[in-house]
């Protein structure tokens, strides 16, 4: 560490931290962790699922003590001095706990009563966070009726009814769309700023550690690396490369072209094209494409770190041994047209209309509350529609729901699969659930164990899995019996750059051999992997195209959007601001 221990709020030494899995297996979460985190700044924790960043968190916030080291937040001892630890800091964990059944203003008090703050503070206190927040028009609403956005931020001011010397944040944005992402962010940022927070933040995006004055980079358990986000880019310096293909094809054909290649550390669409890093300084020669240098970013030199350094996996192992489905290009298997959802006087979809064709991966965006979980939800047959026409793999959602779920995949936001019982256990649940039998559900069981990489858990209780392994299990569930349309909603939600990348190779592999895809996203650059997206707001549609289509009406005739966060923002701002200047002249 450069700095001096006068300049750390956070200091720790040598820590390893153990956990008991099963009796007579101990898990070692931290692993000779030092690191430290300065005052009056923002310090990021980021590295793959089942790094450690939140054991390193709960730790500093004294709920753990560490098995060997020594561990000083804002001078005390965390082993020692829990709950004087506590007493001064504020801590908001991954899940944290709003009462739904309480309104804005009742969670707030709530946590004011818990935290022994004052009438005369909570006068001072309680105005400034409403004008950090934008919660003043919400403080009647229960807190489970607001969008997720809304929620991660009353959860924000909940944690700081009270000063704290100093904030820990556990992936606070997880979930949450672009414009909550980026409001989240100023009010902490706001708060380092203009009142000299320390804060400690554990994120999956990269975009936000560079936010940070300090970045540690964790996996399994050790420090990779540590330093401003500028030292850590720089280690990718010369590596970094746009790649723009000159055949007709969408980004996510070349991307996944090149990141199968050894000579490839990562590649990802990005504005029309793909971003690759490369092994070597030299640039690569490629049939139809061109080739252009570009500085590194933060997501670069992780990625490096992780492939290069610690021979991480590449995401080319996981593509999916698949049968080709008979060439159907231009059937198409969804059809939707003028879908209405109400719920009481409340309109959540809006005479919505568009079209999926077979092996397709089609993106639908918008902010929290947009009305995209509740299209999801009657795409899949769990909800009826209101009104309109509603046709899934030929069959009529209004009339035969059960029938089209036949040919459904359906991957949930949270997990819902069966955590007391084992990973096998759960396939053989759900191919017997899909109708397979005997030797057929032996066949594909063994083909979701192998293709997901699930061998080697076959016999751990599905709850006990880390993240990534237990999207893995989702995933594998929900292709057990073939089905000809897949639905994921936020499936990478909270997941590191590495567990995405490998998620897409998998999804690009069942799209281009004729499946179709249909995904929720709250990651912009995911977007990019799409064939065509619909962004959509208070439940109507705003745009519909190809991810180039769509940055183009984001944008001015002459320079469209750069990138799939730029075009969603604007076009989302700009509808909002429509419907207000027409209220008002209403």
């Amino acid at each position: 560490m450069n700095a001096g221990a006068g300049d750390l709020i956070v200091q720790g030494e040598a820590i390893t931290k153990r956990f008991l899995r099963q009796k007579n297996d101990p898990i070692t979460a931290l692993d000779n962790v030092s690191f430290g985190a300065r005052h009056g700044t923002l310090t990021a924790l980021v590295g793959p699922d089942g790094a450690g960043k939140t054991t390193l968190l709960r730790l500093t916030a004294g709920l753990m003590k560490p098995d060997e080291g020594t561990l000083t937040v804002i001078g005390l001892d965390a082993a020692k001095q829990p709950q004087a630890i506590q007493d001064r800091i504020s801590y908001m964990p991954q899940r944290f706990g709003l009462y739904e059944d309480l309104s804005v203003q009742e969670n707030l008090d709530l946590y004011a009563d818990l935290h022994g703050v004052s009438k005369e503070q909570r006068a001072e206190r309680y105005p400034r966070l409403m004008e950090m927040t934008a919660l003043a028009p919400f403080l009647d609403r229960l807190a489970g009726k607001l969008s997720g956005g809304m929620k991660q931020k009353l959860g924000l001011a909940c944690t700081l009814v009270r000063s704290p010397e100093l904030l820990l944040l556990d992936e606070p944005t997880v979930g949450v769309d672009p414009l909550s992402r980026r409001e989240l962010w100023d009010i902490v940022s706001g708060l380092v700023e203009n009142e000299g927070l320390s804060v400690l933040v554990s994120t999956s995006y990269m975009d936000e550690a560079e936010r940070c004055a300090h970045v540690v980079v964790l996996h399994e358990g050790k420090v990779l690396a540590s330093g401003p986000p500028n030292e850590l880019r720089s280690r990718a310096n010369g590596h970094s490369f746009f790649v723009l293909s000159q055949r007709q094809e969408p980004a996510r054909k070349l991307q996944a072209e090149l990141i199968d290649r050894p000579d490839v550390i990562d590649a990802v669409p990005q504005g029309g094209q793909v971003r690759a890093v490369l092994r070597e300084r030299e640039p690569l020669s490629l049939k139809d494409a061109t080739l252009e240098a570009t500085p590194p970013n933060l997501e670069d030199s992780l990625m490096m770190l992780l492939r290069q350094e610690m021979h991480a996996r590449p995401a080319a192992n996981a593509a999916l041994e698949l049968v080709k489905k008979e060439e159907q290009a231009h059937d198409v298997v969804i059809e939707v047209h003028d879908l209405v959802r109400k719920f009481g006087d409340f309109t959540a979809v809006n005479r919505t209309s568009f079209e999926v064709k077979r092996g397709e991966v089609f993106g639908l965006l918008g902010p929290n509350g947009a009305g995209k979980t509740t299209t999801f939800r009657m795409l899949c047959g769990l909800l009826p529609a209101t009104s309109g026409t509603l046709r899934v793999a030929g069959a009529d959602l209004r009339r035969a729901r059960a029938e089209a779920r036949q040919n459904i995949g359906y991957v949930a936001q949270k997990f819902s699969l069966y955590g007391d019982i084992s990973v096998l256990e759960n396939l053989q649940f759900f191919a017997g659930a899909y109708g397979l039998r005997n030797s057929r559900a032996e066949q594909r069981i063994e083909w979701a164990m192998e293709n997901f990489e699930l061998k080697q858990r076959a016999t751990s209780t599905a709850g006990s899995l880390p993240g990534g392994f237990q999207r893995r299990l989702a995933m594998a569930a929900a292709l057990l019996h073939e089905p000809a349309i897949v639905f994921l909603d936020e499936p990478t939600s909270g997941a590191d750059p590495l567990a995405r990348r490998e998620f897409w190779r998998r999804i690009g592999s069942l799209a281009d051999h004729g499946t179709t895809i249909v995904v929720t996203t709250h990651f912009m650059e995911e977007a990019e992997y799409c064939d065509r997206i619909m962004i959509q707001d208070a439940g109507t549609m705003l745009a519909i195209g190809t991810p180039e289509e769509v940055r183009q009406q984001a944008g001015e005739a002459e320079r469209p959007a750069r990138s799939m966060e730029e075009a969603f923002i604007g076009i989302v701002e700009h509808a909002r601001e429509r419907a207000q200047r027409q209220e008002h002249a209403a």
